[in-house]
């Protein structure tokens, strides 16, 4: 009777279920064949640039000098810390992570199908902005277009991310004066800003 009916329905969300998973993971598939088979020439130059760099490019030279030359900073500033848990708490099953060319890390989104970029505050969200478009870039040449999307779990916002001319044309600008930042001897000075406050290279800088 009932007892029966409701066994048949709980077996046939659990099927649906499993068909839904078998879905995301073909798209996956897809997309780590892509990821290790599509190279293109002007993928050079891209070579040895990454999300994190042109994050700190909008915010910071000095941070992508030292970024780029390997200088650690702080791992247990309070904000890097946090940042991180954020991240794991809001992702947990939600997200499956890429490592591309051994030089960026992307995370996609399984029910949207996008690159998802998580951030504590949107209080930098240029630097936000433009570090997913070039996930979105990279991608781009690899042959693979996907669109991108900004979450900020503390103020319950989220903002699309769509690569067009217009930033791609920024993002080259961007890389080329990274590169001059990094053949530099020596790091540019520090200048005091905003995001001074909460570096975790501050000890660095102004001690």
């Amino acid at each position: 009777g009932i007892e029966t009916v409701a066994i048949l329905l709980r077996s046939i969300c659990f099927l649906q279920f499993l068909e839904c998973l078998r879905g995301i993971e073909n798209a996956f598939f897809t997309l780590e064949n892509h990821f290790q088979v599509n190279q293109f020439k002007n993928m050079e130059n891209l070579e040895g640039i990454n999300g994190t760099l042109i994050w700190y490019y909008y915010i910071c030279p000095r941070e992508v000098w030292l970024i780029g030359h390997s200088i650690e900073s702080d791992q247990e500033n309070d904000f890097l810390v946090l940042g991180r848990h954020i991240h794991d708490i809001y992702y947990k099953r939600q997200k499956k992570e890429f490592i591309i060319d051994n030089t960026i890390k992307i995370d996609i989104l399984p029910d949207k199908k996008v690159i998802g970029e998580i951030k504590r505050s949107s209080k930098f969200l240029k630097s936000a902005r433009m570090q997913v478009a070039f996930y979105l870039f990279y991608l781009k040449q690899k042959g693979i277009n996907m669109e991108g999307e900004l979450l900020f779990p503390e103020e319950r916002k989220r903002e699309k991310v769509i690569l067009n001319k217009e930033i791609e044309n920024e993002l080259e600008k961007a890389v080329e004066n990274i590169r001059k930042i990094l053949q530099k001897d020596k790091p540019p000075s520090p200048t005091k800003i905003l995001y001074c406050k909460n570096c975790a290279y501050k000890e660095m800088c102004w001690s």
